[in-house]
């Protein structure tokens, strides 16, 4: 726009704070467009990562009550809509940094 050479790819967000629950989720995904949910935290303690992905591809991921991730996961999602595929097993698991999971 206006002869830059800058594209608009701003990744799909949105926040909810519900009382003593804060989520933040990024990406899009239609119904039935994924394969599977992958968990890593404790979901019934209401501290997780949702990871929504098809194909090894993380196409949209969520916080709950978990912080200052939201900017890994925008990277997770764009990688996926780019075609990259992340190991499932590290994406589950609590250990390995969000920031490892591309490999970058």
């Amino acid at each position: 726009m206006l002869g830059e050479p800058v594209s608009y790819d701003r990744v799909p967000y949105f926040f909810t704070d519900q009382y003593d629950l804060g989520m933040e989720y990024a990406g899009y995904v239609e119904p039935g467009g994924y394969d599977q949910v992958v968990f890593r935290g404790d979901p019934a303690g209401y501290e997780f990562l949702a990871f929504w992905v098809a194909g090894g591809r993380v196409l949209a991921g969520m916080n709950v009550n978990i912080w200052d991730v939201q900017d890994d996961l925008q990277k997770l999602v764009r990688a996926g809509y780019a075609g990259r595929s992340v190991d499932l097993v590290k994406l589950a698991d609590p250990g390995v940094p969000v920031t490892d999971l591309l490999g970058d």
